[in-house]
């Protein structure tokens, strides 16, 4: 079972308050998981704005009966320029995971002025730098970039993504609009694929669907990929938005 999209994809990040596109800050977005039909476990996004900067912050971790077998407690945790209350560009990505017996320490530094970025990994103790453009996002932040936007059916967006040592430039379709149901209520919703060819949170065998409010905020209501075996869904179960 690949618990990527735990760490959810939930993925991209953000405007202030309720402009036209934009959603309320401190956002609060909780999410139950299903695998084959099996209750995984549960996810929490959430932004803060402190001391001039957007915190994000991811935390996804499987239940009991799944942890019994494939324990799973993953943390991201991303911090956003907000100079004068305008969301910026990436300065700190941190990602602490624990997969069965797989665990990963790593964090990036961005100096965006200097056009730089400071990989670290803190389970090895290594260090290296790279270059990158100006304008550029770490996996989470990148995710609320793509919510602030007036996105239109056919027509893809793209943004800058420093993750796994390389710059991506992702390419995001969006595909159709859509009513869905899920535990949180029934919303009217715009269906994006982001096409993944990056590790850290997006690494994929198979697309991920991700399900947007369609009113101006972007909520992510459903998520969707494939597994070896069946499918991983993530549904809006509540929370504070």
């Amino acid at each position: 079972m690949n618990w990527y999209i735990i760490r959810l994809v939930l993925f991209f990040s953000l405007f202030l308050s309720s402009a036209a596109y934009g959603f309320n800050v401190p956002e609060r977005l909780e999410f139950g998981l299903d695998w084959v039909g099996i209750n995984a476990g549960s996810a929490v996004l959430k932004i803060n704005n402190s001391d001039g900067t957007f915190v994000i912050e991811l935390r996804a971790v499987s239940n009991k009966f799944i942890s019994f077998f494939y324990r799973v407690d993953d943390r991201v945790k991303c911090i956003v320029d907000g100079d004068h209350g305008k969301f910026g560009y990436s300065i700190n990505y941190r990602l602490k995971s624990r997969e069965g017996r797989h665990r990963k320490d790593k964090e990036v530094a961005f100096d965006q002025a200097a056009g730089k970025a400071v990989y670290m990994d803190h389970k090895k103790g290594s260090r290296s730098e790279y270059g990158i453009p100006g304008n550029t996002y770490d996996p989470l932040s990148a995710f609320y970039y793509v919510r602030r936007l007036d996105l239109k059916v056919g027509i893809p967006v793209n943004v800058n993504v420093f993750d796994s040592k390389k710059m991506w430039n992702v390419k995001v379709q969006v595909l159709r609009r859509e009513k869905v149901k899920v535990p949180a209520g029934v919303f009217d919703t715009i269906v994006i694929k982001p096409i993944l060819k990056s590790e850290g949170i997006f690494r994929r065998k198979g697309a991920i669907y991700i399900w947007l409010t369609n009113d101006g905020r972007n909520i992510p209501v459903k998520l969707k990929t494939k597994a070896p075996i069946g499918y991983i869904t993530a549904e809006l179960t509540g929370g504070n938005y």
